[in-house]
């Protein structure tokens, strides 16, 4: 996959997870305090993707995307917590589920990859 794809990817992802947190504000205080969590990490993967794109060395290309992986993983966990808590609905979290665990094997690849190529 062209890193250009992970970039606009991971932009999609952090704005379906705006529309998600925009949801589960509506709702309790608990609710409220996981969907801050969320929209924390789950924005914060597209960002580093993005920084990566800008990386002076291919260490600090791989090091950004460590962090986005990092990101990705932990909003992988807080959309689990969500749905195995019944703060959202299964259904409603699906689709975002599946592509932050999608989102956290291409970045991972995309690591790989560039070690491999490196040596």
């Amino acid at each position: 996959m062209p890193q250009t794809d992970i970039v606009q990817r991971t932009f999609n992802f952090g704005v379906a997870v705006i529309d998600l947190c925009r949801a589960i504000e509506k709702q309790s205080d608990v609710s409220r305090t996981l969907a801050r969590q969320l929209l924390r990490s789950g924005t914060s993967v597209g960002a580093n993707v993005e920084e990566a794109q800008a990386a002076q060395s291919t260490a600090d290309f791989i090091n950004k995307m460590n962090i986005a992986l990092k990101e990705a993983r932990e909003t992988h966990y807080w959309l689990r917590l969500l749905t195995a808590s019944r703060i959202i609905a299964g259904e409603q979290n699906q689709a975002v589920c599946q592509e932050a665990d999608e989102i956290k094997r291409i970045i991972a690849t995309i690591i790989v990859n560039t070690k491999r190529s490196a040596k």
